[in-house]
């Protein structure tokens, strides 16, 4: 019997920033930092990392994203064949512009693709949040743009909105703030009458990107009361970036995730202004300005010398 063609395929995963201040755990913006697998079917598994970032991680089925893959193929009852992965990533990683979450993306990706899954992006969407414990990050990776999203008993529900004309200027500390030491700064309650100010603070955000109102954006950014009051003491600069931003064009400030990056927020026609003014102010941290990414994880099949991109599906 012939021997089947080995197939590759290059998956392409945006990095994201969430919370954007009131709107924790629930919303997202995909940005244009990629996280990028090329696998080729192989007799075994094997990583090759081409990021320096990246070489820390192991090179075999324990990587990250294989054993997400091969999870996923599990959960459908099927057989991932092994593949040896090339994977490179500018996404800054444990800075909170979900580095993770595009792992675990890429994961269900390469699943999804190798098996012949034919997943939709809810289905996407719902093993991701398993993964990674909330939708947001992951939710603006696999469909880009920014991303209402909520999880509760009944599932998982995330409405993708329009393109903004806004940039993002990120404030990148050179340290890294694990997940769970920001989560530890966190209350265990919250008073009733204090989660309903949050939640209406939440919902002013959400309306205001709806409406491009951007002051109004910015100040409920904030004015969140979920984390980042509690999270700001972990990081000493962040009143500085904070006054600088919006002294330079910014109309909002927020923690990008977790943290420590933090993202400011510009109209595209002032982005390059604020982002120099930041780099000058700032000059041991790296100071980048990101665009949306609006098209989400994409996927490239190649197979008998023949390739075609297609989007995530929908």
């Amino acid at each position: 019997m012939k021997k089947r063609e080995a197939r590759s395929w290059k998956i392409t995963v945006p990095a994201s920033t969430a919370n954007l201040g009131a709107g924790f755990d629930s919303l997202g913006l995909a940005l244009d930092l990629y996280l990028t697998v090329e696998a080729e079917e192989s007799d075994s598994w094997h990583v090759t990392a081409h990021s320096p970032e990246l070489q820390e991680f192991p090179a075999d089925e324990t990587h990250f994203i294989v054993e997400v893959a091969k999870g996923v193929a599990d959960a459908y009852g099927k057989k991932l064949r092994p593949c040896h992965l090339f994977v490179s990533s500018d996404i800054p990683l444990t800075r909170g512009l979900g580095s993770s979450a595009a792992a675990v993306v890429a994961g269900i990706e390469l699943a999804d693709v190798s098996c012949g899954l034919n997943l939709s992006s809810q289905e996407k969407l719902e093993m991701a949040t398993k993964y990674e414990g909330h939708p947001d990050n992951v939710g603006a990776s696999l469909y880009g743009g920014f991303v209402v999203s909520c999880q509760t008993e009944a599932g998982v529900k995330l409405l993708p909105l329009s393109q903004f004309p806004i940039e993002v200027v990120t404030v990148i500390p050179k340290t890294e703030l694990k997940t769970s030491e920001s989560r530890d700064v966190l209350p265990r309650e919250v008073h009733f009458q204090e989660s309903v100010l949050a939640g209406a603070v939440s919902n002013v955000l959400v309306a205001a990107f709806i409406t491009q109102d951007w002051e109004l954006a910015g100040k409920m950014m904030k004015q969140d009361r979920y984390h980042q009051p509690y999270r700001k003491k972990l990081l000493p600069h962040y009143q500085a970036v904070e006054e600088v931003a919006g002294r330079f064009g910014a109309f909002g400030v927020a923690l990008s995730g977790a943290g420590p990056t933090i993202a400011c927020f510009v109209e595209k026609e002032a982005g390059e202004w604020l982002l120099r003014q930041l780099q000058q102010s700032f000059p041991t941290m790296d100071v980048r300005k990101l665009s949306i990414s609006t098209t989400g994880s994409k996927v490239e099949l190649k197979e008998a010398d023949q390739s075609k991109a297609r989007p995530s599906s929908l």
